[in-house]
């Protein structure tokens, strides 16, 4: 079934149609991702939409899951439209949804079991249909041995039997994966495919989409979809497209599907006899290579050569070992045995000229996305020291050896990821080395662009002589190679020419030869002739039936606890699991406190004190002593002369110095007024203005007692005493008013930064897609993950308040009930204004910045910490009275330092509820249940 570009009929569907697509339009800014899309597809079928990264595959799946919003046209799901929110939410329970990626939608320190547990909460399961549930579930795919294992240390295989699991908790009537073998090996994604096929044998009524950058694995579905360019170029049975292209295979119709433009540039590959050169010193010679991680021995006794400007292919298993080899083949990982060596040298992390040899390209594009094409070409070659007389001719001979010249001044974000790859591998050749390392270069890029990378490869082999050295999961990309080698479990199981490992194993093909070696490496049933993929030994599936038929609708409750509780409990376990956030939750704000209690005071005390006396009189060494008498002076050596005077003070060795001019006794003997002259530092001003009241104040006692001693009597007009006391804090010291402050400040920090990147981590890691495809409501997502960090922001004011009693001697005077029920109040305002801020970030560490900038800077500056609210004035005031600090610190000083009781403090209380609800509100509006 055919149909213009964009726009393919549904004719023949009627009411079977699973999926309707309308003229439906999706942009990411400038860039076009779904173009005038109108599809139907049927009901109870396995429908593959196929197609290259970037086409629009991911973006398609996602407005039919409902996880991203629809910007044109109209989607129809399950018999309603997707733009409608209550239809989203009834039907919700229906979909089930896998991002695209190794586990996106799973959680690496949670266990197997605890991933699927978590899922079957956030759709009501109870625990004992949730057990029964996920031992089946486990025993179907093979993951039962595996229950307790944390995710994040399973196979990339592994992981998406499990990322299927999840997925299929709730019995869905429409399954939907988004490309869930890229990356997998050729074994696991057979045993994937074996696991679907018995999963429909036993729910006949479910319907299956799945996306796919593997050509070969077209034929598996029973109807597809081929999309270019936003756009869908055909739509059919695999038979349909074969037929309509007349082409034997499903890559070579792809490409004859493609527009003629793009046919054009296709040329097929021709791989041209390797020159031999006898005698020659290998490339890559390695023998006995071991590397043991503690008692896990990732390459275990591996040995091979790899002769000069040969295409060395490196297959394998997810997690066997391949990318730990590649690591000690160029010196970035040191090998616990054997040795290797790279043209005849010893291979050494040290060793420059031989990383100089060795050009390295990663899988994931490692580029700088803020450079032109032009700029990161220039600036790789200055990283690699090419003479700069140079540095232009070799630019410009890459810029057309790769066709990159028409781009060279486009940012590489803006590119096809075809260009990007041929980007890349012009970096890595830019300064002419002899081996070339790639890991899965061609991986989601559309088979025109494969074979135009591989005519590149093909010409540095042969005719510059460059060793290649590459991994990959496409079987035809291993059959160019001139040898490859089968790696599983850490062991190389056989090394050799594609054709000679076919014809030694009596295979019908290398991807039968390859699932060949690795099935019986593992233990697993031995291939028959015909069978799609070995399947694990071991009883049975028994996947649970339906809960209810195709065309009914779950319930879906508006609230339920228990999804809240899902998230809660889930967030809880990877905090504990995390010693680094549970230190910092903790060992954090003590560690503050007493650096804050300790380092910050406004007690002015035992300044260091010089005198220069030039009388050396019992009068001027009595006014000496008045000064270093007293506590607030530290008595320092005396001072010689006016030229030490200045130098002390500007080395910082005083900070009050007194000086006694010649003459000072006979004066006061002769009724005189003599003149004494008092310098202080005043780089800090308000050390120096309390400095000057204590030296007026002692001038005035020592000029008191001198009348006194002299008269006998009292100076006249001293006939009042004025003594002063403070109402609060008697002793002044600045340690009572500084420990509850700080608990404001750390109270606000740690919670809301903690918070901020519970949220955004999810976005990060892919994770979100839970909460997006799943009944959750935006309360129950933010409250789940709030009430934890709540918890750990209590436990943390408890220590603080043991701190402050037993560290620094200030306990609570006042009302702690008042204290309590305020903290927990503004601990929850304050972790809902980490995850406000998380609404409007994407990555970790911009939340932190954003977090710590808004909330210390107010704490510090507006709450009454330096300046009190009352002092302040315009704009500072409105800041001070807009943020939960300003109305908290009057609870802790009021509790710790004043002795307030309750009532005097209700005001307060409500003005924190208040800032809880508003925040937890804003939070709900700004987060969205849909991807834009």
């Amino acid at each position: 079934m055919t149909g213009p570009p964009g726009r393919v009929p549904a004719t023949g569907l009627g009411a079977d149609a699973v999926v309707r697509l309308d003229h439906v339009a999706h942009r990411y800014g400038g860039t076009i991702a779904l173009d005038d899309v109108s599809l139907a597809l049927p009901s109870g079928r396995m429908v593959g939409v196929i197609g290259p990264d970037g086409v629009g595959k991911s973006t398609l799946l996602a407005v039919v899951a409902g996880v991203r919003r629809i910007q044109a046209g109209r989607v129809e799901v399950l018999g309603g439209d997707m733009a409608e929110r209550r239809h989203r939410a009834r039907q919700g329970a229906r979909i089930a949804y896998m991002p695209q990626g190794l586990g996106r939608n799973l959680y690496p320190t949670l266990s197997v079991f605890e991933n699927i547990d978590f899922h079957g909460r956030l759709f009501g399961q109870g625990r004992a249909e949730r057990r029964a549930r996920i031992t089946d579930l486990l025993t179907a795919t093979g993951l039962d041995p595996f229950e307790a294992r944390p995710a994040g240390k399973l196979s990339g295989g592994m992981k998406q039997k499990l990322s299927l699991c999840c997925a299929l908790i709730h019995d869905p009537d429409l399954l939907i994966l988004d490309e869930p073998t890229t990356g997998v090996d050729p074994l696991s994604r057979g045993q994937f495919w074996d696991l679907i096929g018995s999963i429909r044998a036993r729910r006949p009524g479910m319907s299956v989409v799945v996306a796919t950058a593997y050509m070969d694995e077209a034929s598996r579905f029973e109807w597809l979809v081929a999309m270019d360019g936003g756009r869908v170029i055909a739509a059919g049975t695999p038979a349909d497209l074969l037929a309509r292209t007349g082409r034997p295979d499903m890559e070579a119709a792809f490409i004859a599907l493609l527009p003629p433009e793009k046919q054009a540039r296709h040329q097929p590959v021709v791989l041209r006899p390797r020159p031999i050169e006898h005698g020659a010193v290998p490339a890559i010679e390695a023998e006995h290579l071991t590397r043991r991680f503690g008692d896990f021995t990732a390459v275990d006794d591996v040995s091979f050569r790899i002769a000069r400007g040969e295409i060395f292919g490196f297959l394998g298993s997810n997690g066997c070992g391949k990318s730990t080899t590649m690591k000690m083949l160029t010196g970035l990982l040191p090998a616990t045995e054997g040795s290797a060596q790279l043209f005849g040298r010893p291979v050494s992390g040290d060793d420059m000229q031989t990383r100089r040899n060795v050009g390295y390209m990663s899988q994931a594009f490692s580029l700088y996305g803020e450079l032109t094409v032009l700029q990161n070409l220039r600036l790789h070659a200055e990283l690699y020291h090419l003479p700069p007389q140079d540095r232009p001719v070799r630019i410009a001979e890459l810029l057309a050896r790769y066709e990159l010249e028409p781009v060279k001044d486009a940012r590489p974000d803006s590119l096809p990821l075809g260009i990007k790859q041929r980007l890349q591998l012009a970096v890595a050749v830019l300064h002419r080395p002899s081996l070339l390392i790639l890991d899965e270069p061609t991986s989601g890029v559309d088979p025109i662009a494969r074979d135009a990378f591989w005519r590149t490869l093909i010409a540095l082999s042969r005719d510059e002589g460059v060793t290649i050295f590459l991994s990959t999961h496409f079987m035809n990309e291993a059959e160019r190679c001139d040898r490859i080698s089968l790696m599983h479990a850490g062991k190389v199981l056989a090394v050799g020419t594609p054709t000679d490992l076919v014809r030694e194993r009596g295979s019908a093909s290398l991807e039968d030869c390859f699932i060949g070696y690795l099935a019986e490496a593992a233990g697993l049933a031995p291939r028959s002739p015909g069978m799609e993929a070995p399947t694990p030994a071991g009883p049975p599936s028994r996947i649970p039936p339906p809960r209810v038929p195709l065309t009914g609708a779950l319930p879906s409750r508006r609230f339920d606890p228990r999804r809240l509780w899902a998230y809660a409990r889930r967030e809880s376990m990877e905090l504990l699991r995390d010693p680094i956030r549970i230190a910092f939750a903790f060992a954090g704000p003590i560690l503050l406190m007493i650096a804050f209690g300790y380092g910050i005071s406004f007690d002015v005390e035992r300044l260091r004190f010089a005198a220069l006396d030039q009388d050396d009189s019992p009068e001027s060494r009595q006014l000496v002593e008045a000064f270093t008498s007293s506590r607030y002076f530290s008595a320092q050596a005396p001072i010689r002369s006016a030229a030490e005077l200045d130098e002390r003070f500007r080395s910082g060795q005083v900070q009050v110095a007194l000086e006694i001019p010649p003459r000072f006794g006979l004066d006061l003997q002769a009724a005189r007024v003599p003149e004494v002259a008092v310098w202080l530092d005043g780089a800090m001003p308000f050390r120096a203005e309390t400095s000057r009241g204590y030296v007026t104040r002692l001038a005035s006692r020592y000029g008191q007692e001198l009348v006194v001693e002299r008269r006998g009597v009292a100076a006249s007009g001293q006939t009042v005493s004025v003594e002063t006391r403070f109402l609060y804090n008697q002793a002044f010291r600045s340690v009572n008013a500084m420990v509850p402050s700080v608990m404001m400040l750390l109270l606000i920090l740690i919670p809301a930064i903690m918070s901020a990147i519970a949220v955004v981590r999810e976005k990060e890691t892919g994770s979100i897609a839970n909460f997006r495809s799943t009944p959750v409501t935006k309360f129950e997502f933010l409250v789940g993950k709030q009430l934890p960090y709540v918890v750990i922001a209590m436990i943390a004011f408890g220590l603080l308040v043991v701190v402050a009693r037993l560290v620094f001697d200030v306990p609570v005077k006042g009302s702690f009930t008042a204290l309590t029920l305020g903290t927990l109040l503004y601990v929850v305002a304050t972790t809902g204004f980490g995850q406000l801020i998380s609404t409007f970030m994407k990555t970790q560490v911009a939340a932190v910045f954003a977090t710590a900038l808004l909330s210390v800077i107010p704490a510090v500056n507006f709450s009454g910490l330096i300046v009190p609210i009352s002092s302040l004035t315009g704009s500072a005031r409105v800041i001070g009275l807009s943020l939960p600090p300003a109305w908290y610190q009057p609870v802790t000083a009021g509790t710790f330092t004043k002795g307030l009781p309750f009532r005097e403090l209700e005001l307060n209380l409500a003005v924190l509820a208040g800032f809880a609800l508003l925040f937890l509100v804003l939070s709900q509006l700004f987060l969205r249940k849909q991807e834009a």
